[in-house]
């Protein structure tokens, strides 16, 4: 019998000095938020945010009073020194996006690299995430998969995300708004094929949560008539009929270097890797005297 004291314990005194909290908030059902995180918002020096605006409602919801400061991708150039500035103080600062997890297709990741690169210390306080509420209500298979968050505008790099897609032997998940999901069913089906299997869901974790499974030639008669509103997850299946994609190898090469590094010779590191690859030895050395020699 596993003593539960043994796997959880508590961070004591939260929140801690001069610690950069990132802190995940309901999609939509607010008994998803959990006490530590109550705890967080009420108690951090301040919260930056992605839109006061809509953190101020989650802030009377919880009858929770805090200095909130706009966070986003135009003024980040100024809110990264003021934060900078308020942890050399000794004060705890929290991160939050208007739903979900920050970091998650969100402002906040250049904040959090200058912070780490300052040496000062980031500790997530986990919540739900859209992206994975899909996925993991999908049916499909979660061992593997891809995130490429909001498919783009523009055409041209539209259609190159579309076909990466297609090409995919992994679960894809996106999003997108209600004015495009029409279109993007449309283009799915060009690009995969009407019997491609999709997963769409919306108002996750609220009373009317809703999750289609079928292929993309009934989803879109399904939408036909629809107009849609709110945001979108959509779970594409991955392409099995693709056998085997190309090996990286820009990557294969990064690892051979970390081996030569290491003191391997480039006859036990091209052994060692075309196992873990399943590529002939000899095209193993050939990368390694490739990448050597230049």
């Amino acid at each position: 019998m596993i003593n539960k004291h043994d796997t959880f314990s508590h961070r004591e005194s939260e929140p801690e000095k001069s610690i950069l909290y990132i802190v995940g908030t309901p999609i939509g059902n607010l008994d998803d938020i959990s006490n530590r995180t109550t705890n967080i918002l009420k108690n951090v020096s301040s919260i930056f945010c992605e839109d006061t605006r809509n953190t101020m409602k989650l802030m009377n919801a919880l009858k929770i009073s805090n200095k909130l400061i706009s966070f986003h991708e135009h003024n980040s150039s100024k809110r990264i020194p003021l934060a900078l500035s308020k942890l050399k103080n000794g004060e705890s600062l929290a991160l939050v996006s208007d739903a979900g997890m920050p970091l998650i297709s969100d402002p906040g990741e250049t904040l959090v690299k200058e912070i780490k690169n300052n040496n000062y210390e980031v500790i997530c306080i986990p919540g739900p995430c859209a992206a994975l509420n899909a996925l993991i209500s999908s049916g499909m298979n979660t061992d593997q998969f891809t995130f490429y968050g909001f498919v783009p505008k523009a055409n041209k790099e539209r259609t190159k995300l579309l076909n990466k897609i297609n090409n995919n032997q992994l679960t894809s998940i996106i999003f997108e708004s209600p004015k495009r999901l029409s279109k993007l069913f449309q283009d799915l089906k060009d690009i995969c094929g009407g019997e491609r299997k999709v997963s769409v869901s919306k108002e996750m974790t609220k009373r009317y949560e809703m999750h289609y499974g079928e292929d993309l030639n009934e989803v879109i008669e399904r939408f036909k008539d629809i107009e849609p509103k709110g945001e979108f997850t959509i779970v594409v299946s991955g392409n099995k009929g693709i056998k085997d994609l190309a090996p990286d190898f820009e990557f294969i090469k990064e690892d051979l270097i970390y081996l030569i590094k290491l003191g391997l010779s480039h006859s036990a590191a091209s052994s060692f890797l075309s196992k873990k690859y399943r590529l002939p030895k000899k095209t193993i050395y050939n990368l390694i005297i490739e990448k050597t020699t230049t």
